[in-house]
Parts: structure tokens; sequence; C-alpha cells
């Protein structure tokens, strides 16, 4: 009798979770957690106003659920979720404690850890099942979060080879070289390029290129992938 329960309230575990994840709740909180760390706390920050706190303990909950939910095996589970335990600590640490030494380290693990997240999120939106608004959601989540992923790259590439970047206006400190590389990483990615900021060096030009060259392919392949889903759907029933 108690297995049975177990198992009763092991599937209604399931159900919720893949009601978060796979369906709307999830993937929308998701992508408008994105939308306003983007859009409003990188501002608000460079402004000086404190606001990313909130933001990381909000990104770092839906991350360890992510990898809790979809990641296979225990192992692959706890160093997902030390990765991402450490890549905040480290951040907060890097704010009050700014120097270029611990940026590099924290530079590789949000990389790590926005490419860990992205994979997540796909993995999510790819589900077997009906194509949703929410997986719609979804693309567009790990769309933002490979433009937030390549940003850190540019600044280990600029704190390792300094002029890697030619900025328009010099960055004043490791905070607003953050700010303007999250902001030529998307104008990389939509391949807007204002020119305010441009790579100098080889390397930084190389992952530019790479950076442009996804942000091309990544909605078409994303969207064809949709599209076969729902048509397959369709044709099940």
């Amino acid at each position: 009798m108690k297995n049975g329960t177990d198992g009763a309230v092991g599937n209604q575990r399931q159900e919720i979770e893949e009601h978060f994840w796979s369906r709307q709740l999830g993937l929308t909180l998701v992508t408008a957690s994105l939308v306003v760390f983007i859009f409003l706390i990188v501002p608000m920050q460079k402004a000086g106003l404190p606001a990313r706190m909130v933001f990381d303990l909000m990104i770092v909950t839906l991350m360890i659920w992510g990898v809790i939910d979809v990641s296979v095996g225990r192992v692959t589970t706890a160093i997902a979720i030390v990765v991402v335990l450490a890549t905040v600590v480290v951040l907060w640490i890097s704010i009050e404690y700014p120097g270029a030494g611990l940026h590099k380290l924290t530079c590789v693990l949000l990389v790590t850890a926005r490419l860990m997240f992205a994979r997540i999120v796909l993995l999510v939106v790819f589900r077997r099942g009906t194509v949703t608004w929410g997986r719609v959601q979804g693309g567009v989540a790990a769309y933002l979060l490979l433009g937030m992923a390549w940003a850190p790259a540019y600044e280990l590439v600029e704190l390792i080879m300094p002029g890697s970047f030619h900025f328009a206006m010099a960055p004043a400190t490791l905070s607003d070289l953050s700010t303007k590389l999250m902001y030529f990483s998307f104008s990389t990615l939509t391949t807007v390029g204002f020119g305010d900021v441009t790579a100098v060096e080889p390397f930084a030009r190389s992952l530019t290129i790479a950076e442009a060259v996804v942000g091309q392919l990544f909605p078409a392949i994303l969207i064809g992938a949709l599209v076969g889903m729902a048509m397959q759907a369709r044709e099940k029933v």
C-alpha cells in the first residue's frame, strides 16, 4: 500500500513539474525574467541602482528546478547544480570585491551556466507533445540566453588581451565593461552592428563571427523544428 502511495505522489510531482516546465508557466517565467534583466536590470545597474540580487535568486531557483526536472542521472544533476551555485556565489563576491582575476573566473562560470540553462530550456521546448505558446516562449528564452552567454565570453577575451575591442567611449569600470559588451553581444546576435563597439583582435573577431552566424541560423532552425513537430502532431490526430 505504501509503495502505491509513493508511486502516486511521485506521479503527481512529475505532473506538476511537467506542467510548470513543459507548458506555460515555467517557460513564461524564464522568458519574462530574462527580458527584465536585459532591458531593466542592466541599465539600472549602470545607474547604480541595486536590483541584481533579486534577479539572480529567481534565475538560480528556475535553473535548479529545471536541472532536477530535465537532467538524466544523479551525477549530471549534481554537477549542474554545483555550477549554478558556484556561479552566483563567485558573481556576488566579484561585485563586492571587484578585480580582474576574480572577474575572469566569473566570466567562465557565467558562460558555462548560461549555455547550460539554454540547453535545459531547449530540452523542454523539444519534449514530445503539442506545440504550445509556451514552447515558442522557450525558444525566445534560449535565444536571449545565447546573447547573454556570449557577453561574458567577450569580457574574458578583453581581460586576457586588453584592446581586443574598440569602444567609442572606453568603459570606466568592470561593471561598465560588462554592460557595454552585453549591448555589443545582442547587437551582434541580431546582426545590427551600430559600430560604437567593434572587435579588433583576431580571436575577438572569430567570436563575433560565430555569434552572428548562430544569431541567423538559430531562429530559422527553431521555427523549422517547431513547425515539423506541429505537423507530426497533426498527422497523428
